[in-house]
């Protein structure tokens, strides 16, 4: 492909065009501002801009307005929210990291560390099936005109998300003056999976006065389809093997696999310390720790993403509005995952081992008639999730107003997954678990027969399929008073009702080894993939196996040669059914008064809140037998905000709130989810909720100094403290369950993963935040600013330390998942005549992603190598209607690695794990606006 002198020449055109601009500017933008403080509207004075510098300083100019602290996204124009979805456009926001960037986009954020941000749409709670929140990479961009994430909150916000509020604010008809017509067409580059792909948008928007008032109508629409490509290597989990030298007496041959005699998901894992020793049938046995598998994994996906946004306004009169307004979300994807798995654990003639220096870790080794298989996996997903609303506004004389609101919606998720595997023993492999910068090296004695079918036998079959729905009804009714003088200026009270139903359905079914070669099936049934991570791993670079496309499109066929029941005898079976009815109350007060001749702003209220949840739920092992739960709580939540204008571009915030996290649904479900034992540990896993899981409570406090030393600048520095009490951590209990159907790995004991109430925790830092448009710059340099943040945080919480039974035997401290402790984001902007420029820098720390299952003999935790994206976006403003724009993400071609670590014990070198290496993307693009 031809786009690396694309991308050089945009940065060559971009440099001639702004030496262009010199000479067709001659006056500057000096103190240009989105809006005027106080009221948000220009003043005479202003000079509207447009573009990156419009969003960047609009954004500040929330924050500033805001009694909470609160930090925005907004979108340059119409349809220009400046990336491809909501969560890439948070990234620069202080205090917000973003993670899992697999698939060319990122997928998790986190605020100040904390991953359960409630989310909400126009203020409205949303959430994607029987979740507690909505996936957020599902809202397009292209709809968005403001996203705000609350650090703080007051008692007039719903009460759930310990990591604060995401609002997503759409477009409405009275946003605008009159008839609006906005599109943009976008082509995207995926490099990584060579395709180009779409993203369209429209917007129609338009009002009239009539005899009955003010009338508006607004129609947003969007599509877009991504086909992507990720690419991972990894050296796999840590067991024991003997020495070459075994005790005698111990039974064990050279370098043969230790399955007994120690206990596996140890926090720390099992000592690395040279000479270290296991108690093997009576014999203190050293031993070596080596990888029990190598494996790639090459997934090719496919995602589309339609979403509508439809309101209605009705203004009878100029003291009352009324907006009824539809949200549609849609999710269509596919996978398929091309899997090549090797086990490095036999030892019937073993090879040489290589020793990290001081270590029982083994580096590189070579073995002999090692088992592996190929599998070829493809699911599908669906999601639908409508929002409808009506709104009503009626202002009290000119101090107050009443605002009822009533919502209804529904999101259902549908998915399904079918794999088959196929295996052989190969006559050797050699590898070495890291061949340089944490990325495995692994070949066999003959790469090629990786991809002949002959030498592949089909082996066992996994089907399975799944469905969520959530619903829920909501009305809400806030009203408030306003005082010019005293003491008291606003008085707030609401009432907000929530029924919320959820509703899971899943069906699974396995096979054994078909036992004949893979070359018997169609051809068209066999996929060989090409180029695996060239010029990264050292691995091999294709391999064949049963085409994922295949096997969904003759799934009933599949399904009978295994001779498993086909489409017409399957059928889900639910797992849970929840009602949870929420009603809350508040009532807040705002007041003001005089220090040292500035005004000290006080805002405080108290928020009750009464959960009642009735649950079923189903035992899928057990012929469904049912299991009712239920729970009731309550609980009075105050806040408290105090500003103070120490000059008037001088500010101090104090905020104390107290916030909830409620359980995910699944994790109040007792009943069990099985994996058997798959890689050969002498056990399965599985997973199972809590039913008196209660929710997680934080103390909040924030203090904030903010200083406005210009028009369009900002510095600011907060510091943050999050008490928490009850939060949810697992606790992996071994247990033996009879009958349970498990056909591949079949096994009788697993190691059960359940969610209890066991830690507290307290995460605090501090942020720091820049905003500078210089007014002072010469020429050509007039319209450039800057935009930044530094976060820093640290989090601790006790984790229980447990023995093979479950039992608690100890604590240990760690620190909270997805939270990097030191986190950057800098933004270089241009804003000049016709043209405007960003290039954006993203890094963050490595962090704590997850506990991994308690399967093996490596440290628990699963830590993450530092992430960083560059990003350069350029628009050109050909006429003020019509705009080009060119867009980059993940210029350094950045990787995703992951490690093994616990507290002081491992490493990224010695304990290495994935690595996956993410996709660079290029965009071209025209919009226009015509009003």
């Amino acid at each position: 492909m031809a786009i690396k002198p694309i991308a050089f020449c945009t940065a060559s055109i971009l440099a001639l065009s702004l030496a262009g601009v010199a000479h067709a500017q001659s006056q500057s933008d000096q103190g240009a501002s989105a809006a005027s403080e106080g009221n948000g509207q220009p003043a005479a004075d202003d000079i509207i801009v447009t573009g990156v510098r419009a969003s960047i300083v609009g954004a500040l100019n929330v924050r500033k307005e805001s009694v909470q602290i609160v930090d925005s996204v907004v979108a340059e124009d119409i349809g220009k929210l400046p990336d491809n979805n909501v969560v890439e456009a948070l990234q620069r926001v202080t205090g917000v990291q973003v993670t899992d960037r697999a698939g060319g986009e990122a997928a998790t954020v986190t605020i100040r560390g904390l991953p359960d941000p409630l989310t909400t749409l126009n203020g409205r709670n949303i959430f994607t099936a029987a979740g507690q929140s909505f996936a957020l990479q599902d809202i397009s961009a292209n709809l968005v005109r403001q996203v705000d994430v609350y650090k703080t909150r007051s008692s007039d916000q719903i009460e759930t998300g310990l990591a604060g509020q995401i609002d997503v604010k759409t477009r409405r008809p009275f946003d605008f003056d009159g008839f609006t017509v906005s599109g943009l067409a976008r082509g995207i580059y995926n490099e990584q999976a060579d395709s180009f792909n779409p993203n369209v948008a429209l917007l129609v928007s338009d009002r009239w006065e009539t005899g009955i008032g003010d009338i508006g109508l607004l129609v947003n629409g969007s599509w877009s389809r991504t086909k992507y490509r990720n690419m991972s290597t990894t050296a796999g989990a840590f067991v024991p093997f003997a020495t070459e030298n075994p005790p005698a007496g111990s039974g064990l041959a050279p370098l043969e696999r230790i399955f007994s005699g120690w206990q596996p998901g140890l926090d720390y894992g099992l000592p690395t310390a040279s000479g270290s020793t296991i108690d093997y049938n009576g014999v203190a046995v050293p031993y070596y720790l080596s990888r029990d598998a190598v494996f790639s994994s090459d997934l090719y996906g496919k995602r589309e993403r339609p979403s509508v946004n439809v309101a209605l306004q009705w203004a009878p009169n100029s003291s009352s509005v009324y907006t009824a307004e539809m949200f549609y979300a849609g999710f269509r994807g596919t996978t398929f995952n091309s899997l090549q798995f090797s086990f490095v654990d036999w030892w019937g003639n073993p090879g040489p081992v290589e020793l990290y220096d001081g270590t029982n870790i083994v580096k590189a080794r070579t073995v002999d008639d090692v088992y592996g298989f190929n599998s070829g996996d493809y699911a599908t997903n669906k999601t639908d999730s409508f929002v409808y609303a009506l709104n009503g506004q009626w202002d009290l004389g000119d101090r107050g107003k009443i605002i009822g609101d009533v919502a209804y919606q529904t999101s259902t998720n549908k998915g399904s997954f079918i794999a088959m595997r196929t295996e052989r023993v190969a006559n050797q492999i050699t590898t070495d678990f890291n061949a340089g910068g944490g990325i495995p090296s692994y070949h066999f004695a003959d790469d090629s027969l990786l991809t002949d079918p002959d030498v592949w036998t089909v082996a066992q079959l996994y089907d399975n399929a799944n469905k969520d729905k959530g619903s829920a009804i909501t009305a809400t009714l806030d009203g408030y008073y306003e005082w010019d003088e005293g003491f008291i200026r606003r008085v707030k009270a609401g009432l907000r009702y929530d029924d919320r139903k959820a509703k899971s359905y899943v069906r699974t079914q396995d096979a054994g080894v078909l036992g004949v070669a893979l070359s018997t099936l169609p051809e068209d049934a066999l996929f060989t993939n090409s180029d695996f991570m060239k010029g990264i791993a050292d691995v091999p670079r294709s391999w064949v196996l049963a085409d994922g496309g295949w096997l969904h499109d003759n799934a009933d066929m599949v399904r009978d040669l295994y001779g498993l029941p086909t489409s017409e005898a399957l059928s889900l079976v639910k797992t849970f059914d929840i009602d949870e009815v929420t009603m809350s109350a508040y009532v807040m007060a705002d007041g003001e008064l005089s220090i040292f001749g500035r005004p000290l702003r006080l805002e405080g209220g108290v928020r009750y809140v009464s959960v009642t949840t009735d649950s079923n739920f189903f035992d899928r092992y057990n012929d469904g037998a049912l299991t009712r739960g239920g729970s009731q709580s309550s609980k009075f939540l105050p806040s408290f905000t105090a500003r103070y204008e120490i000059t008037p571009n001088l500010r101090l915030r104090f905020n104390y709130g107290e916030t909830l996290r409620r359980p995910n649904f699944t994790d109040i479900n007792p009943n069990y989810s099985l994996t058997g034992d798959l890689t050969n540990v002498g056990y399965g896993s599985g997973s199972a909720g809590t039913a008196d899981l209660r929710p997680t409570h934080s103390k909040n406090y924030d203090l904030a100094l903010e200083w406005y030393f210009e028009r369009n600048s900002a510095i600011y520095v907060t510091g943050f403290r999050r008490e928490i009490d009850g939060l949810v951590v697992p606790l992996t209990v071994m247990e033996h369950i009879p009958d349970n159907g498990i056909v591949a790995g079949a096994t009788e004991n697993f190691a059960i993963t359940r969610p209890v109430n066991a830690s507290d925790g307290v995460l605090k830092g501090v942020e720091i935040g820049l905003t500078y448009f210089p007014t002072y710059l010469p020429s050509i340099l007039d319209g450039l600013g800057f935009q930044g943040s530094v976060t820093i945080l640290d989090s601790k919480q006790n984790i229980p330390m447990t023995d093979s039974a479950g039992n608690i035997t100890g604590e240990a401290t760690s620190q909270f998942f997805n939270v990097s402790k030191f986190s950057y984001n800098a933004t270089l902007a241009y804003d000049r005549g016709p043209f405007d420029a960003r290039v954006s820098y993203v890094w963050r720390k490595g962090f704590l992603h997850n506990n991994e299952a308690r399967l093996f003999a490596n440290p628990i935790g699963v830590w993450y190598r530092p992430e960083e994206s560059l990003d350069v976006q350029l628009t050109w403003n050909v006429t003020d209607r019509i705009g080009l724009t060119f867009d980059a993400t993940n210029l350094t071609k950045s990787k995703q690695q992951n490690y093994y670590r616990f507290d002081n014990v491992g490493n990224a070198d010695q304990f290495n794990l994935g690595t996956l290496q993410l996709a660079r993307t290029f965009a071209i693009g025209a919009r226009f606006t015509f009003d």
